[in-house]
Formats: structure tokens, sequence, C-alpha cells
């Protein structure tokens, strides 16, 4: 699955996260100012934010691009010269882009969240009547609005593009790394299967799901800053009283008791949904060879393979009732959870909406990212049956026995 796409998986993913670690820790321990060198300077701490779409050809961003691509490229030539890989371009460098695309969307959101601010205050301004608004000033910040949209609706479109060929090159790797092992690997059940869809599928949810989980972080990195900084005007959360950082603390307890609730309740899906790959694929085989063969695909065996399908569908709808009623649930309380919090700080009226929409939607960026695995959790678990699946197949290769699942009845 990784090994035909990625140089040395183990090994690449491991310093990944390691020159991830340095190039961000190095950012924050100075390199963000290093940009002044060549004119492009940090912003000082006491400049307003920028508001409008400037922000993102203003001389830190500029810098910021520099400083990524350049990490990149140093990282893309020590593996160019320890692993060349005929996928690299694709693997590493397409990565790369994917992150940055996904970064660049994140700071559209931030972008937007500073737009709040100042545009709801005028609504504020005009229906509490405390000065003249003129139609030109709300056409104005509806204009800086579409401004910023525009950016993410064009990387959006691009990204998406591109992220579809990324996507279809890795289930070409993965396909040409098993057809050219098919002698070994046509004897596992519904093997034709696993090499036409199965692999299309850990490709494309694979892409999706690390995608969620980039963005995430890099929400996480954008708006903590953000949220700490609105946490001044809220200091009081209910039940509690007064609490260091309440709106930051509140997103992680809330996201935390999501997770360990759906992963709990949800722990036997994963080994369902691979048994149901089995037992369907068992009974499209039937059918395949009863083309061909007039003495296969008999009724009576027909009936047996369905009954097969039928009763692991039923336990899975069964265990998809009780996930489903403990999903929904949680979600329908998240909807209202950040105004629940804020209750004590909207009675005493100690925020403008400016600031109120500026938290929630802060609140909800952060929420989120920290939400990723109860967001993602019915995603996590297509792909572990795809996974089991695949894993099995490679098991093949290499001559070691194959995953318990494989062999349970």
């Amino acid at each position: 699955m990784f090994v035909s796409f990625f140089p040395r998986p183990r090994a690449f993913f491991i310093s990944v996260l390691v020159w991830m670690g340095f190039a961000v820790g190095l950012w924050y321990l100075g390199a963000k100012g290093w940009g002044a060198i060549i004119g492009l300077p940090p912003a000082p701490p006491d400049q307003a934010p920028i508001v409008g779409v400037s922000i993102f050809w203003s001389k830190p961003f500029l810098w910021f691009y520099i400083y990524y691509w350049a990490a990149i490229a140093l990282f893309a030539g020590f593996w160019r010269l320890v692993a060349p890989h005929p996928w690299a371009r694709w693997s590493v460098w397409g990565s790369a882009l994917i992150v940055f695309a996904t970064y660049l969307q994140v700071e559209v959101s931030v972008a937007v969240n500073t737009w709040y601010g100042p545009f709801y205050d005028l609504v504020q301004a005009a229906l509490g009547h405390t000065r003249r608004v003129t139609p030109a000033e709300f056409y104005l910040q509806l204009l800086t609005f579409s401004n910023i949209v525009l950016v993410a609706v064009t990387a959006g479109v691009l990204i998406d593009f591109f992220t579809s060929h990324y996507v279809f090159r890795w289930r070409t790797a993965m396909n040409t790394y098993y057809t050219d092992n098919w002698a070994t690997l046509r004897k596992v059940e519904g093997a034709s299967q696993r090499i036409q869809e199965d692999t299309m599928r850990f490709s494309t949810i694979t892409e999706d799901l690390g995608g969620s989980l980039v963005n995430s972080v890099m929400t996480l990195i954008a708006f903590l800053p953000v949220l700490v900084t609105l946490s001044l005007h809220v200091t009081v959360l209910p039940l509690i009283g007064h609490v260091p950082q309440p709106l930051v603390l509140a997103a992680i307890f809330w996201a935390l008791f999501g997770t360990s609730f759906l992963a709990l309740i949800g722990v036997r899906l994963p080994g369902l949904e691979f048994r149901n790959q089995r037992v369907e694929a068992a009974y499209r085989k039937e059918l395949v060879y009863g083309e061909d063969d007039a003495d296969r695909a008999q009724p009576p065996t027909l009936t047996a393979l369905f009954a097969d399908v039928r009763r692991n569908y039923f336990r899975l709808y069964f265990n998809y009732l009780y996930f489903n009623v403990g999903r929904y649930l949680y979600l329908q309380v998240d909807n209202i959870f950040p105004y629940i919090i804020l209750v004590p700080t909207l009675a005493v009226g100690a925020i403008t909406l400016g600031l109120l929409n500026q938290i929630l939607n802060a609140f909800d960026q952060v929420r989120s990212s920290f939400q990723y695995l109860v967001n993602s959790w019915t995603t996590i678990v297509d792909l572990m049956s795809v996974y089991k699946r695949l894993r099995g197949f490679e098991a093949m290769i290499a001559g070691e026995a194959l995953p318990a699942l494989e062999t349970a009845t």
C-alpha cells in the first residue's frame, strides 16, 4: 500500500514528523524573523490585523511561502539521494503541494474570522442606531469578503483537480505492485476485487483522511492563538466559574469526550465491515463463475452465500443503530455547546456582536479540529476494513501467515 508509492515508508513517515517538528520549531525560535534580511519582516506586535485579501501577499506571508518550499526542497533532495523512488515527484512533492494548499485554505478561514469583527460591529451599529451607517460601508465590507473567498474558491478548485490526479497515481503505483505479484496473489479470496476496487478505495480514503488531518492540525495552529486572544473577553464557564483560557479548555474537553465516547460504542464496526467485504466477494465470485460454467452458481449455493451476506448486514445494521444514536445525540448537543459556555458572558453583555461572531467561529474551528476522529469515524472504519484486506495481500507476498480475520468464519 505504501511501499509502492513512498520511499522506505516507515523511515519516510518518521522523517516527515521529525523534519516537520524541526522546521516548525525553527520558525518560532527565530526563522520567522529571518525574512527581514531580504526585506520581508514579520508584522509588528502592535500592528492591527490586515482585513482583506491583501493579507495573502503581505510580507510575512511571502516569507513563509519561501521558507516552506525551501524546507520541502531540502527534505525532497535528501530522500532523492538516500532512496530514489519512481513515484517520488508525486508522493513527496505532490503531498507537499496538498499540504500547502490546505494551509492556504485554513488562512482563508482566519482572514474571514478577522473580517467578522468589523462587519458585525457595523451591523450592530446600524441596528442599534449608535452611529450613522451608509450603504456604501456595507457594500465595501461585502466586497472585502468576496475577495477573500475568491482565494478559497480558486485554491479549492485547483487543488481538487490536482488531488484527483494524485489519488490515481497512488492507485496506479499499488496496481503495478500487486499485478507484478499476481501469480502469488491470485490464490487469495477476492483477489480481483482487491486489486481493482480496494486499491482505488484505499488511495481515495487515505488522501481524504490525510487531508482532513492536515487541515485539522493547521487549523489548530492558526486558530488556537486567535482563541487564546478572544478568551480575554470570556473568563467564566457555567458551573465552573473563573478559569484561565476557558474557551480553549472547553473545546479540548468536549472534543476528547466525544472522541472517547464514539470510539467506545463503535469499536466493533471495523471487523464487521471487513467481514462484509468477504461475504460480498464470495457471493460475487460464485456469480462470476456461473457466467461461464453452468454447474456453478446453483440456487442452493447462491442461497447459502446470500444468507451469509444477509446475516452480516443485519449485524452491521444493529451495531450502527446504537452507534448512530450516540453520534447524532453528541452532534446535536454540539450545535449549542458554544452558546452554553457563553451564557454567563452573554447574560451580562460583556461582548459585542462582532466579538460574539469571532468567538463562535474561532471556537467552532478549534473544536472541530479536536473532533477529527469524531467527524471521520465512519470513514476510518471503512479505511480499516480496506486496509485489512490489502494487508492480507501483502502477507501473501511476504510469505507471512494471513491475518486472523482472513481465516475467521
